[in-house]
């Protein structure tokens, strides 16, 4: 994914081990200015850097006991601006919090395992596809 600048990328989890493995991953493999946060809270501090995209964890409680959840921060994240894309981990692979992530509008949900980092770059790959298809068909309307 080479492009003329690089992709911000947040990274939300409270699991200080996944987090750094994630971030060595990202690093490693494609061209990534990449943040990390261990709270909700830290990442919507930092909301004005203007993030591209943003994986998010679904518990975010491990470390501060009252810190907002990741659908409380996907809420909050949505509100200030609802075009930032999502992506949801969690370690719990049910169908029920796929679609409450889905339903909090999450750009896609991931379940945290050893094929977790392969499917993000998908997703991500995606995103761009689709942002790209976005710019042109606007490009097209506004041409109409």
């Amino acid at each position: 994914m080479k492009s003329e600048k690089k992709i911000k990328l947040f990274l939300v989890d409270d699991d200080a081990v996944f987090l750094k493995l994630l971030e060595i991953e990202f690093m490693q493999n494609g061209d990534f200015d990449i943040e990390t946060f261990a709270t909700g809270e830290l990442c919507l501090k930092s909301l004005s850097k203007n993030p591209d995209i943003i994986v998010l964890d679904y518990h975010l409680d491990g470390i501060v006991k009252n810190a907002m959840n990741g659908i409380q921060t996907l809420d909050e994240i949505k509100k200030i601006d609802s075009k930032i894309p999502v992506i949801m981990l969690s370690s719990q692979d049910k169908i029920e919090i796929a679609v409450k992530c889905m339903h909090h509008e999450a750009f896609d949900y991931v379940v945290k395992s050893e094929t977790a980092f392969v499917r993000l770059k998908k997703i991500i790959a995606l995103i761009f596809v689709y942002k790209t298809m976005r710019k042109e068909l606007d490009w097209y309307m506004d041409r109409m």
